[in-house]
């Protein structure tokens, strides 16, 4: 069984998983790919899509979820989606696990940016 805050959010290697990792792939991809309409609100958040891609590393793939048990964002967009949540202060880390903290500002955030509600 794993602890409920694992579960609610948390960090896959450089990558967000957990219920809002899984979200945030909701609001963004379908079919394992990116919609123009997530592309649109990751350009709106300052997130450089044209630098991902022509960067040297993957630049979207799936990652399963083993929580979850279906797939969130992972490669080169995905650590970019997490490394601006941080950035932002939308989720702050915990201590000791690879847990993370959504903040008052990261719930509004998300809900304005990409509909999510946490």
């Amino acid at each position: 069984m794993s602890p409920p805050e694992l579960r609610a959010a948390r960090t896959c290697y450089d990558h967000l998983a957990g219920r809002l990792g899984m979200a945030v792939t909701d609001a963004l991809s379908q079919d394992g790919s990116l919609t123009p309409e997530g592309e649109q609100r990751l350009e709106a958040l300052g997130i450089d899509l044209g630098s991902l891609r022509a960067g040297g590393r993957v630049f979207l793939r799936p990652c399963l979820d083993w929580t979850e048990r279906r797939p969130h964002l992972a490669g080169a967009l995905g650590a970019a989606i997490a490394a601006r949540l941080f950035e932002l202060g939308w989720i702050e880390r915990t201590d000791e696990t690879r847990a993370v903290r959504l903040t008052g500002a990261g719930a509004e955030g998300l809900r304005r940016s990409f509909a999510v509600r946490a």
